[in-house]
Formats: C-alpha cells, structure tokens, sequence
C-alpha cells in the first residue's frame, strides 16, 4: 500500500465489498490529468490464499496505473473485509458485475473517495473504457464477467488472463480475439498444455514467461513488460 492507494467498502450483493483503489502517480500533482481508463483486477482463489494483495495482483495494478488507468482490487466473498462466503465464481461473478457498474458510476466515487471533487476524471467515468484483468481463479470469473457484459452491450476495452484457470474451472467457451494470456512455463497449478488446448480454438496468442511458476516468483516484471508492450503499441 502507498500514498496512491485508497481501502474502501462499498455494498454488495451479500454485503459490503471491500475495494483497494491505486491511482496514477499523475493525479497526486495533477487532478486534472487525463486518466485513460478504468481497470478492474480479480484476485486467486480465495479458499487458496488468494487476496487483493497478492503479488501478481497488485503488479496488474500498477502496470495499469502506470498506463494511466484507475485500478481497483475487490476482496472476494469472505475475504478480508468483504462479507459472506466463498461461492464457487457464481456469486463472485455477481459481485464483479456489480463493481463494474459501481466505477462506471460517477456519484459512486464521490460517495466513496476522499477528496473525490477536486479529481476531474470522476465526473467522466461512465465515458472511460474498462479494462478487465484476472489471475488464476479471476480469470476464470473474469473470463464469464466479459462475455456478460459483453450480452449487456457495455464490453470491456480489453481482458488479461495470467495464470489462466483453463482446466482447472470452466472457462466462458470464448474470449474476445485480442484477449493477453500470459502463462508461466512451470506452472504446476494450471498445466501450460491445458491452457494450449482452450487457446488452441480461439487461435489466441499464449505469451509463456520462461522459467516461471504460477505465481510468477521473481519473473512479476515479466507480467508488467508483455502489457506495457501490447499497450504502448509494440505488438499488435
């Protein structure tokens, strides 16, 4: 945690939801800065250890930051501050759709966030894209959250799928085509070849990070550098 970011709770479908909110750098001196977007992180397994504060997570919310983004981490079911209990990815699914229209709501983050009136990117975020981006039991939760939304007519800019859950949970049957997977080579919780076999259908590019295991142990600037080269426009 740092001077950037912000624990709230907002209520949920079981309860209050616990949220941790990163900011750009950029806002502290200017709240005027154009935020790019809006990025919304779901965590591991919460019955394996999983949290907003997972390692992996808070890297996704800091290489969105530094892209620009807000990010927000919510607490599943049980976790931390977020009440009720563990429910299989049904009613986390649930809670994510909420939180997705929760910060496309401007009057939610003037409610919820100190000094929220002096931030000028507030009143624009029902026009802000959001970006979608989960680890392991959130990408599986993520990946049904996109195609929702998706039937909803409100789809995400982009989805970011490390440690993907192929295999392991019933993944949504597809993605979008310009989806990032990023999988670690020794991953011994989710198999490489089980993340090949969903991929292989959708023809989706499967980044491998040499070396690394599920949660990426000493290879997390390798997470940060294959986003920042997608959105900076180095690879197509």
């Amino acid at each position: 945690m740092n001077s950037r970011t912000h624990l709230i709770t907002v209520p949920g479908p079981a309860g209050l939801i616990q949220l941790s909110v990163d900011l750009p750098d950029e806002l502290k001196q200017d709240p005027h800065f154009a935020v790019r977007g809006l990025a919304l992180i779901a965590h591991p397994h919460p019955l394996l250890g999983g949290t907003m504060d997972n390692k992996v997570v808070q890297t996704l919310a800091r290489t969105f930051n530094q892209l620009g983004y807000v990010s927000v981490r919510p607490n599943f079911r049980g976790v931390g501050l977020s009440a009720g209990t563990h429910d299989e990815g049904r009613g986390e699914l649930d809670d994510l759709l909420m939180i997705s229209d929760w910060m496309r709501t401007p009057q939610s983050w003037l409610s919820h966030l100190n000094q929220a009136s002096e931030q000028a990117w507030i009143t624009k975020t029902n026009q802000l894209p959001l970006v979608l981006a989960g680890f392991s039991f959130g990408s599986y939760v993520g990946s049904h959250l996109v195609h929702q939304l998706g039937e909803l007519g409100k789809p995400v800019e982009r989805f970011v799928m490390v440690g993907s859950a192929a295999g392991k949970w019933k993944l949504a049957d597809s993605v979008p085509t310009d989806t990032i997977v990023i999988h670690g080579e020794n991953d011994e919780t989710i198999p490489l070849l089980a993340v090949f076999d969903w991929a292989r259908p959708q023809e989706l590019t499967v980044h491998v990070v040499p070396g690394a295991d599920h949660f990426f142990h000493r290879k997390l600037h390798c997470i940060r550098n294959i986003i920042l080269s997608h959105w900076l426009g180095q690879v197509s």
